[in-house]
């Protein structure tokens, strides 16, 4: 399929997606369900990606990143999933915690994990959704209180993907102000062995290599230099890894969204029924070219979404990286969808790997943010209509 996105790349970024869309067509599709079929992980093309310096490109040069940011980051995510092999671990380690560390983190703390985050010899998950809190961080009850020195964490998350495989999560918990006794969000390093830290898997019928997990914060002593950054700016610090959460989000569904269309564009062009192939009625070929200009705007604010991160804008990346996030999501949804109807029952089979990827694409849709609360703060936020919650 033709695009003209190269226009308005540089030739660096050029580069990148040419080699990292080399490296996803070596694994493929074929690669990940075979992973996914045997219950493994994808630690090859993790360390390969790693080796080739993808997985740290947006990290600091200094800690042995590649320098760059989410421009540099959502297209190596956005072209191994067009080529089947998304790297989901890669929104959490590198584009959250890594940008958080490196934004916010004390010297000990970077020298300690940034550059295994950037060469992928370390994974940090993430944890901040909670079973009664939901999309409202206010109510989020995991708190940390000091002990002399020490902080104690106490509380529940779910849906925190690869725990059994990260070295550490990046947990999201609230202390209380000494001046005004409310509670506030502190982000703390949770080391995976650290007692009373528990996990318990979640049976999803998401088909991935990246788990779901519920963990439980039992008293979980910690020393001081695991708080994150300041104690008093821990909304800023949040929000600086929740906007690159929603880039790479957007980068992960447009990816899919590529690999589903190419699929059907290939069926389309070559299966014929009656004389001519079926990608020439019009009935087959509107929806895909539907499909493929959704996913081309998509892009479009992720870029725009990655730019403005990248050069500090955190108030207009906010909005930005909500809004690709919203319709790379509905774009990935009816891309798959799409893809499926024109290979009909074909569709549906382990052959051509399209099935699974009708609920994986729902994924764009519901995480890190509901369609609706992207909608509830752009008419909120961006048109200053009353807020509904």
């Amino acid at each position: 399929m033709s695009t003209a996105r190269t226009v308005l790349e540089t030739e660096e970024h050029q580069a990148l997606r040419a080699a990292v869309a080399a490296l996803g067509k070596r694994y493929g599709r074929d690669y990940m369900t075979t992973v996914i079929r045997e219950g493994n992980h994808t630690d090859e093309l993790w360390a390969e990606a790693a080796k080739l310096g993808y997985l740290g490109v947006n990290l600091p040069e200094e800690y042995g990143g590649g320098g760059g940011g989410m421009a540099e980051l959502s297209i190596v995510l956005e072209e191994l999933g067009a080529a089947g092999s998304p790297l989901l671990m890669m929104i959490v380690s590198p584009a959250i915690c890594g940008t958080v560390i490196a934004r916010f983190g004390t010297d000990e703390q970077k020298r300690t994990w940034l550059p295994g985050l950037a060469d992928g010899s370390l994974t940090m998950a993430f944890g901040i959704t909670e079973p009664d809190a939901g999309s409202n961080s206010h109510r989020i009850t995991t708190t940390a209180r000091r002990d002399g020195t020490d902080w104690v964490l106490t509380g529940r998350k779910v849906f925190v993907s690869g725990v059994d495989i990260a070295d550490a999560t990046l947990i999201v918990g609230r202390t209380e102000d000494a001046r005004s006794g409310k509670l506030k969000p502190c982000l703390f390093i949770v080391p995976r062995e650290a007692p009373g830290f528990g996990r318990n898997r979640i049976d999803m019928e998401l088909h991935a290599p990246e788990k779901q997990f519920e963990l439980v914060l039992d008293d979980v002593r910690l020393p001081a230099d695991a708080l994150v950054g300041d104690e008093d700016a821990g909304l800023l610090q949040l929000f600086a890894g929740l906007n690159p959460e929603r880039i790479m989000t957007a980068a992960f569904g447009i990816g899919m969204g590529r690999f589903a269309l190419s699929k059907a564009v290939e069926y389309a062009r070559t299966r014929q029924v009656w004389k001519a192939p079926i990608g020439s009625h019009q009935a087959i070929a509107h929806p895909l070219a539907t499909a493929h200009i959704d996913l081309e705007l998509s892009r479009l604010m992720m870029q725009k979404a990655a730019r403005l991160y990248d050069q500090g804008d955190d108030v207009g990346a906010g909005e930005a990286a909500n809004m690709a996030k919203y319709a790379a999501g509905e774009a990935c949804v009816k891309a798959v969808d799409q893809a499926v109807h024109t290979l009909g029952g074909n569709g549906l089979t382990r052959e051509y790997g399209l099935a699974s990827l009708i609920t994986a694409s729902r994924v764009a849709r519901i995480a890190p943010v509901s369609r609706e609360m992207i909608l509830n703060y752009v008419s909120h936020q961006t048109l200053g209509l009353p807020k509904s919650y």
